[in-house]
């Protein structure tokens, strides 16, 4: 016989069982661990049920949003973001201190860089383990092929590879950021100019041999054009942390049984 699970009870308002073995199937845990999901499931709920008693203590009234056409908030999601809205007050982004940023690291604000590369993609599915373990196998011959006759790129694109970038020697044009998968693209930003891949470059359409013909690395921006994003960034990061403190000074004046939110609150500190 399973042991009876403690009710939740937030000020005095008990979280029906139902809810959390329904909430809890919005929570991942361990294979054989349902408890942590439960869990998790509680504090969730608990805290939220403190977010609808402070908003109702605010006389806040239920407007909800259209999220996408035709998708509505619940009116409780709507109390909720109504009464972050009105008692959220993160500070303000300071320019001087956007500026020392800026100033400290300003390489780290350029435009995208441009490549003139080439490849030769040897194919096969992500999932297929038995497949990836031959492409890998023939990129590698495929490239000490090229360490011995560099200039049979062309030819050996032809003949091997799965783009149709074969028909052009495996020629890819100008790329930009962006334009190719993210490990493609880490690869040409740590090539010379007139360089081969030292490996087989691995993605999840297979293996690629990869040449750069040419690369222009992308000027440093203006401080004047990076400010509205680095704005966004601060913004952000300080509704983040004011919601935080809002939250744990609900959770530290309200009575709550059945869980702790101690967890959750530590979770979202970290």
């Amino acid at each position: 016989m399973k042991p009876l699970l403690p009710p939740i009870v937030v000020n005095g308002v008990t979280i029906p069982a139902e809810r959390i073995a329904a909430e809890a199937q919005n929570h991942p845990a361990p294979k054989g661990k349902p408890g942590q999901a439960w869990k998790a499931a509680a504090r969730a709920l608990a805290l939220r049920e403190i977010l609808l008693q402070e908003a109702r203590a605010r006389g806040i009234a239920p407007e909800p949003a259209e999220l996408a056409p035709g998708q509505w908030e619940t009116e409780e999601e709507a109390m909720i973001r109504q009464l972050l809205e009105t008692a959220i007050r993160p500070e303000p982004a300071d320019e001087f201190a956007l500026r020392a940023l800026y100033d400290g690291a300003p390489e780290r604000f350029r435009a995208p860089s441009l490549y003139e590369a080439a490849h030769i993609l040897i194919a096969a599915p992500a999932g297929d383990a038995a497949a990836r373990a031959v492409a890998r196998d023939t990129a590698l011959a495929l490239l000490d092929e090229l360490r011995r006759v560099p200039r049979r790129f062309a030819e050996l694109a032809a003949q091997n590879s799965a783009c149709s970038s074969r028909q052009n020697g495996g020629l890819l044009g100008q790329l930009s950021s962006g334009d190719t998968v993210p490990e493609f693209e880490a690869a040409l930003a740590g090539m010379e100019e007139g360089e081969i891949s030292a490996q087989p470059v691995e993605t999840r359409y297979g293996f690629h041999l990869i040449r750069l013909d040419a690369k222009a690395r992308g000027a440093i921006l203006p401080f004047e054009t990076v400010l509205p994003h680095l704005r966004e960034a601060r913004e952000k990061a300080a509704w983040v942390v004011a919601s935080r403190t809002f939250t744990a000074e609900l959770v530290a004046r309200a009575e709550v049984s059945g869980v702790s939110l101690a967890a959750e609150a530590e979770r979202k500190d970290r």
